[in-house]
């Protein structure tokens, strides 16, 4: 699919180039002038009708495809993801996207969606098999942790998706896109934070961490919610660059 012809260029001013190129993909994406599977226009035509230079659009695609909003083909060009979601381009999302967060900040963003998801569960009748699915989320987390060979990227993949059975608790798809979001873009500084809990000899507290907001939901502890999630980013916290 090529939309190029409905696409609207306007000349950068007073910002960042690189903040403003992805900017103005994302801008034809709210507008659905760029398509999952779109092809974006050429590297000389983005310099050309954005005024930018080369180097800058380069970073600029480089950026989005980090993020997963675009991929390339060598000897084709640049495309919107086909996994792409409008919904991650909410207002929210984008201004998630193209800040320069600190990681502190994305520590406390998680933590309020923590806080926040849990009182949300607190209010909703869970059942049993919503709980088996949260036990068996971190069985597998434990078994990853105890294994003989502790491998980043699984601890990692494990953690994330304890914490998505406990998002799915809620039935809140705004939530849920939210999580994930926030879930993919902070995989980086997990999987470190992880590598380093390892070469401390800690992972067992890590693995009781996750335990405590697993108790916190099937014993229905709403007291214990704030204390709970504030001991989880222990690790992330301390180990963050």
């Amino acid at each position: 699919m090529d939309n190029n012809n409905s696409l609207e260029y306007t000349q950068i001013k007073n910002t960042s180039v690189v903040d403003a190129v992805k900017d103005w993909v994302i801008d034809q994406l709210i507008k659905g002038n760029l398509r999952p599977g779109s092809k974006l226009p050429t590297e000389t035509e983005l310099r050309e009708n954005l005024g930018a230079s080369r180097n800058s659009v380069r970073e600029a695609i480089k950026q989005l495809e980090a993020y997963g909003v675009v991929y390339i083909k060598r000897a084709e060009g640049t495309f919107v993801s086909d996994s792409y979601d409008p919904k991650m381009l909410s207002p929210v999302m984008y201004s998630i996207i193209l800040q320069n967060n600190s990681w502190e900040d994305f520590v406390d963003l998680r933590r309020a969606i923590d806080i926040g998801t849990l009182y949300v569960i607190m209010n909703k009748a869970i059942t049993d098999k919503q709980l088996d699915r949260l036990q068996e989320a971190i069985a597998r987390l434990e078994e990853t942790v105890n294994s003989s060979e502790l491998d980043v990227v699984k601890i990692t993949k494990a953690d994330c998706d304890f914490h998505n059975e406990i998002i799915r608790m809620t039935g809140n798809p705004q939530l849920t896109t939210l999580s994930d979001f926030v879930n993919r873009i902070t995989v980086p500084s997990r999987e470190k934070t992880t590598g380093k809990v390892i070469e401390s000899g800690q992972i067992e507290s890590y693995v009781r961490l996750h335990r405590q907001l697993y108790n916190i939901i099937a014993e229905r502890d709403r007291n214990g919610i704030e204390k709970a999630v504030m001991d989880h980013y222990y690790f992330w916290e301390r180990y963050i660059d």
